[in-house]
């Protein structure tokens, strides 16, 4: 059943949003009729007790250094233990300008340059472009497609390390797949790491948008692995809330945690008290039942999805376990990934993310987000099944 605090269509054209305002540069999508579904952030509105919280800000009028954080790192705290069942300390967590500046932050302090960092590709396309700036060199370990979904093959990861590795940037949820790695799964992945010798940063950003059935498992619950884990975790993506450009790097081991605050005090980072105070207000009950309903109806979208992608012949949408981005594999139309594209494209007037900015894998996917109004999910799929109408 719909909800109308997700359905109303909020105009984001002309506010210097990334996801709407650059899509016709970037995807020659037309603005006046285009659907963005490529950037990962929601058109929704957070909920009230966020806006709220800014609004008491403004109404102050002043705008000067953030001193007291109690309320926030309590926040997280009791964020962590009622929804995720992992009891954290204050003093390890660190705010970060988002998690992409998290996974940098990590890369800069606990690797060094020449060093190799795993990746299990297709993933998130921002940590090839940080490993890589930072003059490090990254070992691709593709995931396995089985039954439609990805799944783990550490036999053959383990005989592709050469022993230059360092650290492994892990998904969980995994961006694009979909996947909420199981327990078993988690605990092959520490396993891997300590065989390897790797820290393991987990980014977990989109781990309170777990689809109904599903369970997320904090890789922090996994016994055995906190000497080498570093944990990411945000209100950016839960809550809608990306501009903040805030997140949260939790580090359980005293030597990890030493090094990586020596280096953010190098370079001379702190949050913005805007990040801080949204976030303070979002991790609340009011925030809580807010996400709720919102994962309600992502399911919602994400079954319209995917009826419509199962009704295309040749199109495959991996079934989504969490997040709220749908990973379509077009290979089975036979088609050039140009020719695909531009239907979609030029076509049908949807500007997706190309599967190849994901890494090794991803090669036959686009990805598109499902976090819009259903009204336009539903022109979507319309315009996708208009678009495929010879293959049908």
């Amino acid at each position: 059943m719909s909800n109308s605090l997700f359905d109303e269509v909020i105009p984001r054209f002309g506010t210097r949003c990334a996801k709407w305002d650059k899509m016709e540069a970037l995807y020659n999508v037309p603005a006046d009729d285009g659907i963005a579904m490529w950037v990962a952030d929601m058109d929704f509105r957070p909920p009230a007790t966020v806006q709220a919280a800014l609004e008491k800000m403004t109404a102050h009028g002043i705008y000067g250094y953030h001193g007291d954080d109690s309320a926030y790192l309590a926040a997280i705290q009791w964020w962590m233990s009622t929804r995720h069942g992992w009891n954290v300390e204050p003093e390890w967590i660190f705010t970060t300008h988002g998690l992409v500046n998290g996974t940098g932050l990590c890369v800069d302090a606990l690797t060094k340059p020449g060093d190799a960092v795993v990746l299990m590709t297709p993933v998130y396309h921002a940590f090839h472009r940080v490993i890589k700036a930072a003059g490090r060199d990254i070992t691709s370990c593709e995931l396995a497609l089985e039954d439609g979904r990805y799944v783990m093959d550490f036999e053959a990861w383990d005989a592709q390390m050469t022993g230059k590795e360092t650290m492994l940037v892990f998904c969980s949820p995994h961006n694009p797949g979909g996947r909420v790695w199981t327990r078993d799964e988690l605990e092959g992945v520490a396993a891997f790491c300590k065989r390897h010798d790797l820290i393991l940063v987990s980014d977990e950003i989109h781990h309170d948008l777990v689809m109904p059935g599903y369970t997320h498992t904090p890789m922090a619950l996994i016994e055995g692995i906190e000497d080498r884990l570093v944990m990411m975790t945000a209100t950016t993506k839960t809550f809608n809330i990306a501009g903040t450009h805030s997140g949260n790097v939790i580090i359980p081991n005293e030597k990890l945690r030493n090094v990586f605050a020596a280096r953010m005090a190098g370079l001379g980072i702190s949050p913005n008290s805007f990040g801080l105070e949204m976030a303070t207000a979002a991790y609340t009950p009011e925030g809580a039942a807010w996400v709720d309903e919102l994962v309600a109806y992502l399911d919602g979208n994400r079954k319209i999805f995917d009826e419509t992608i199962a009704s295309i012949p040749g199109l495959t949408s991996m079934p989504l376990e969490a997040t709220y981005l749908a990973w379509v594999d077009f290979s089975g139309t036979g088609m050039t990934a140009e020719e695909y594209t531009s239907r979609v494209q030029d076509t049908a007037h949807i500007a997706p993310n190309h599967g190849p900015s994901f890494g090794k894998g991803g090669e036959p996917f686009l990805r598109f987000n499902l976090a819009t109004p259903r009204s336009l999910v539903e022109t979507a799929c319309a315009r996708l099944k208009e678009a495929f109408a010879d293959l049908q």
